[in-house]
């Protein structure tokens, strides 16, 4: 009874051996994952940059100490672009026989202009003399002052010009004033005072002009001499793509 009761526990412990034996060879499924419900994102591409629109623009400068004071121009004349304002020499690259600068293209908000064809121009501007005469005796209207003068330059010798006339005026922004040509490129800081609501200029002797001008609070006087100490130059025209 003995024997056959191990006889049949050894019959039942084979069994179950064999069972975990198949159990452990038999390979488990790798789970398959499941695609996507939302097809896979591709990574936003960033718009490309504008492409670079650099005019190189050249010029010999007038023999005339001083600073240099250059524009942009559309095919109208209309100023789109101040692209030196009293700068000095040294902020030139030094060409090989000319002075070398620089322009992207873009008007004074630094927008892309359109293309076709533009113009430079500018004046060397010699050492001006401001003087502050303090508060302005008499009105401006009184001493019939306007908007802009006339005053007669020194002629280029390289440009075989006469004496060019040119009219002078007055501007003011946020925190200077400065004599401008008419139409609008700055050439000369008269006050560095801020917050002016007029400014209004007179011609005082053919080498200087009188400025006035006021802030709410007070009107000022200034004299500017030796004005006739420019130099207009020519860049030429040229081709924006």
């Amino acid at each position: 009874m003995t024997k056959e009761l191990n006889v049949v526990i050894l019959i039942a412990f084979a069994s179950i051996c064999g069972a975990i034996a198949q159990d452990s060879l038999t390979p488990t499924p790798s789970p398959i994952p499941e695609e996507s419900a939302s097809p896979s994102l591709t990574p936003e591409q960033s718009p490309s940059a504008s492409p670079t629109r650099n005019v190189r623009i050249s010029f010999v400068p007038p023999p005339l100490e001083g600073t240099i004071s250059l524009g942009i121009y559309d095919g109208n004349g209309k100023l789109v672009r101040v692209l030196h304002q009293a700068a000095e020499l040294d902020e030139f690259t030094v060409g090989a026989d000319a002075l070398v600068t620089q322009w992207d293209g873009k008007n004074e908000d630094g927008e892309d202009l359109p293309a076709g064809k533009y113009h430079a121009r500018g004046y060397l501007v010699g050492h001006f003399k401001v003087e502050d005469l303090g508060q302005g005796t008499g009105s401006p209207t009184e001493n019939n002052a306007s908007g802009n003068v006339k005053v007669r330059l020194m002629p280029n010798p390289l440009a075989n010009d006469e004496r060019p006339m040119i009219d002078l005026g007055i501007g003011f922004d946020d925190e200077n004033s400065f004599l401008k040509t008419i139409d609008g490129l700055p050439l000369c800081t008269v006050s560095k005072t801020p917050n002016l609501v007029r400014a209004l200029i007179t011609k005082s002797t053919e080498k200087s002009v009188d400025v006035w001008q006021d802030d709410g609070a007070v009107v000022e006087q200034f004299r500017v001499s030796n004005v006739d100490k420019m130099m207009a130059f020519d860049c030429g025209d040229f081709e924006l793509k």
